[in-house]
């Protein structure tokens, strides 16, 4: 056995002590094909803005890393099911956080034991080791490696699909000098199954592992402006994220794991009160979503969720709530998706909200908090003459 066949197998025996659910080992060869799509996708407008800007380094690992020799993926199984929710009350709105952001950061949970990796790595190398490790937010393409290193294959919902734990994996990976032998990339699974792409409620799956990423509920959870109207109903009562694409797979079917007890969610955080959201302190905030990986944006996005969240419930008991959030609220974006939500909740003309929109509009200084307090208040308006007739 050659010394990086035998290092390689020391470290997977070592990951598995770590904690790494799944390990696979690739070249550092540039990632075919990727590059001509990367750049079809910034073309087409269907990139989130999120990803890393500069095409050429997530496809080709030399541009970003002295000699690079191999990339080393790792996977960690997240829980899917919540052991014990938080009981119902009557007249009590929840929203809640898809799955991928229960629990600890993931991005720290991985980075600690890749960490730990790479010290261990360090140990056992006899030659001068230099690593760069990457979760999410790195110049490389995360399913595009792990798929390469056989820990799965790229599903036609664009996420990484394990044989033993579905899609509902984080991923990371680690750039090395080292050269292992590589593992066997994993063929594509999907087959004929489109069912993630029927499900998906706006359409954002391309059918070959792409996505229009402007259009994928999970981004539009994470933005900081006005969500788009065509959006908001189809959000429902999640704040943030999006699992519906995941939910579907028959991969994922029976899938729930609870290796981690860092990444066990939190009932009350995971499904939070929607009303009391809307005036949470920043010092609230970050003692009860802080620790999460949906609190990345900052309060403004969910509590602008939580609004709509609310319109979707027509939950009543939260109109003086929305009021004050029109009336006080400092932000236009708050002060707009409030209007559109209270819109929504008004079953039939009532003067005095009418009479409080127009107040508001009177004052109102930006340009899109006004439409949409234009739009709520012919929309209660319009009701009440549908009413009539």
């Amino acid at each position: 056995m050659s010394t990086g066949a035998a290092l390689k197998e020391r470290i997977i025996a070592e990951s598995k002590k770590i904690g790494i659910d799944k390990i696979g080992f690739t070249t550092a060869e540039p990632f075919e094909g990727l590059e001509e799509r990367l750049h079809a996708q910034q073309e087409k407008g269907h990139h989130s803005g999120f990803e890393h800007k500069v095409i050429e380094e997530r496809v080709y690992p030399e541009l970003i890393f002295d000699e690079p020799k191999s990339i080393i993926a790792i996977a960690l199984a997240y829980p899917t099911k919540i052991a014990n929710k938080p009981p119902r009350e009557k007249g009590v709105r929840r929203g809640e956080f898809a799955r991928a952001s229960w629990g600890t950061d993931y991005h720290d949970i991985l980075r600690e034991k890749m960490d730990r990796l790479i010290e261990y790595i360090r140990e056992e190398a006899a030659e001068e080791v230099t690593f760069k490790p990457m979760v999410d937010t790195g110049e490389l393409v995360d399913v595009a490696v792990a798929q390469r290193a056989g820990l799965g294959f790229i599903g036609r919902n664009g996420l990484l699909i394990t044989e033993e734990f579905g899609s509902y994996v984080y991923l990371g990976e680690i750039i090395t000098n080292l050269s292992f032998p590589a593992d066997e990339p994993v063929p594509f699974g999907c087959g004929d199954c489109t069912r993630c792409i029927d499900a998906c409620p706006t359409g954002a799956l391309l059918g070959d592992g792409r996505m229009n990423a402007q259009l994928c509920l999970s981004y539009q959870t994470q933005t900081k402006g006005m969500m788009d109207e065509k959006f908001r109903r189809k959000i429902g009562h999640v704040i943030y994220g999006c699992d519906i694409c995941q939910i579907v797979c028959p991969y994922n079917k029976g899938k729930d794991f609870h290796f981690h007890k860092e990444m066990e969610p939190d009932p009350e955080a995971v499904m939070p009160k929607l009303k009391p959201l809307l005036t949470i302190s920043n010092r609230e905030f970050k003692e009860k979503f802080g620790h999460m990986a949906g609190s990345w944006r900052g309060k403004k996005p969910l509590q602008r969720n939580a609004i709509i969240a609310l319109g979707n419930s027509r939950d009543k008991s939260a109109l003086p709530d929305l009021l004050q959030c029109v009336e006080k609220d400092i932000r236009p974006v708050i002060r707009g998706t409030a209007a559109w939500s209270i819109s929504k909740i008004v079953t039939s003309r009532d003067e005095m909200v009418v009479e409080f929109l127009e107040e508001a509009l009177e004052k109102e200084t930006d340009k899109e908090a006004s439409q949409e307090m234009t739009k709520a208040i012919e929309t209660i308006r319009n009701k009440n003459e549908k009413r009539r007739r």
